[in-house]
């Protein structure tokens, strides 16, 4: 039997999307917040003789880079202004050969790294604690109110409000509060989350096993230590002189500013890219959503320099040189101009859908995809993803990163959507308010979710119930007859 080797030589016909460099540009700027988008822009002027930053503020005429929801509450209760309401600025969304952004002077170009040193900057101290977040949460609430508590510490990682302000701006129980923060006290580096630096120093101790009761007098008397009154000190502490000086030497090894090892950059509480606030009821309420212009850079094209140059400039090299430094800069006007309508145009959104958190709190919170925004807007869903990565909103309840406004759901008794972040924290209300006389049973706890519309089964109750770590009702019960 003989066989016959062929080859043949086929052709394959296929498509591939190939990015140019000015798209590969376009998505790099949309992933960029306001802070990174300075440091580039910097050093785009630098290669461009033909772009520069304007100092000046915006002429009167342009398009405002705000957009108003036109969604209203008839809660007579408006929620308090945020702070930011006066860095609203105009903005120029028309001439193509203006300048975007807004707001000119920057509080923080002058102190922005070099670009190339961001990018092989060490770790923050908000990335590090969102790694032991992620591992650590045991659910989807406490990971969002962590991330929340995270993105409030000041540049020392100290934790300055106090868990009543937290729980009024967040919208969940002071218990909730402090039972998250209990956790997050914990994580590494000993002694951030503290409200003060006399707690800072008290966590570290504890670490150590040296937080007797001499140690908790001397730290609620640090003011005298301050003084160098060390005799005052040592009878306020019970203690003798001699050891008063070790515990003192001990102090001195303790770290007063956890976040000093992580990069002091970023390590600071981020930067709100938009802004929101709540417009007036005489004019129908609802929100008013803008850039925040005190951080969005403005650059335009030199074209008087362009004219002057070329004029001048015999060499085809220089003038081909300049036309192409002319087109690059025009493109990145335009490039800029689009990324802040859409961070503009997303942030809208997000902001009229997630009307009844804004108003009310955390389990008001609504399921929402990136999917449903993307549709609502018709843009693609990789576009919303990178737009809200990274970036920022300031409300009246605090500062937020825009991913944190999308959830899972399950159904509700009339058939709507209710965020399952939004169950998990009534469960969490419910149990809190519990008297001994009246510990609610996974049965009892349906009943009053599906009194308040939210259609659960009790296998989902009580799965959520011990995912928020809540015991069940007997040993509940015990407990509280046991703390009587």
């Amino acid at each position: 039997m003989s066989q016959k080797l062929t080859q043949t030589l086929s052709f394959k016909q296929q498509q591939n999307l190939v990015m140019t460099p000015q798209m590969q540009q376009a998505v790099k700027l949309l992933q960029m917040n306001n802070i990174e988008l300075q440091a580039f822009l910097e050093e785009e002027m630098v290669q461009n003789p033909l772009l520069e930053k304007q100092e000046t503020e915006s002429e009167s005429g342009e398009t405002e880079a705000t957009e108003d929801t036109d969604q209203s509450s008839d809660n007579d209760d408006s929620p308090p202004e945020t702070v930011h309401e006066d860095a609203h600025e105009d903005f120029d969304a028309g001439n193509k050969m203006a300048d975007v952004g807004a707001g000119g002077n920057s509080n923080f170009t002058d102190d922005l790294p070099d670009f190339e040193d961001r990018l092989v900057r060490q770790k923050t101290l908000r990335e590090h604690l969102n790694e032991q977040l992620h591992i650590d949460a045991d659910t989807l609430l406490e990971k969002s109110i962590g991330t929340l508590l995270i993105d409030r510490l000041d540049e020392s990682g100290y934790l300055r409000d106090d868990a009543v302000t937290l729980a009024t701006q967040i919208g969940c129980s002071e218990t909730t509060i402090e039972s998250v923060l209990l956790r997050l006290k914990k994580f590494d580096p000993t002694g951030v989350f503290a409200h003060d630096l006399a707690e800072c120093l008290a966590l570290q101790l504890e670490e150590q096993g040296e937080l007797t009761e001499s140690f908790k007098v001397l730290l609620q008397n640090l003011p005298l230590l301050a003084q160098h009154d060390y005799k005052k000190l040592a009878k306020v502490c019970n203690v003798d002189e001699d050891e008063l000086s070790e515990m003192t030497a001990l102090l001195r090894t303790l770290n007063p500013r956890p976040s000093s090892r992580f990069d002091h950059v970023v390590a600071q509480t981020a930067i709100p890219d938009v802004l929101m606030k709540a417009l007036p009821k005489n004019i129908g309420g609802g929100w008013r959503v803008e850039l925040n212009t005190d951080t969005l850079p403005r650059v335009l094209v030199n074209q008087q320099y362009y004219t002057d140059v070329s004029a001048r400039t015999k060499d085809k090299g220089e003038r081909e040189y300049l036309t192409t430094q002319l087109n690059n800069a025009s493109w990145l006007v335009k490039a800029l101009e689009q990324r802040a309508m859409t961070i503009l145009k997303v942030a809208s959104e997000i902001v009229e859908r997630q009307d009844g958190f804004f108003l009310y709190g955390i389990e008001f919170l609504k399921p929402l995809t990136l999917r449903e925004i993307a549709e609502a807007i018709d843009m693609h869903e990789s576009t919303v993803s990178r737009v809200t990565t990274g970036k920022f909103i300031g409300t009246p309840r605090g500062l937020f990163e825009l991913k944190f406004f999308f959830s899972s759901s399950i159904e509700g008794a009339d058939g709507t959507a209710i965020s399952s972040q939004s169950v998990k924290a009534r469960i969490k209300a419910l149990t809190d308010a519990e008297t001994l006389e009246n510990i609610l049973s996974d049965d009892d706890l349906v009943e009053a979710l599906n009194k308040e519309g939210m259609n659960v089964a009790r296998r989902t109750v009580a799965k959520y119930r011990e995912a928020l770590g809540i015991q069940s009702s007997v040993q509940r019960r015990r407990i509280k007859k046991n703390a009587l």
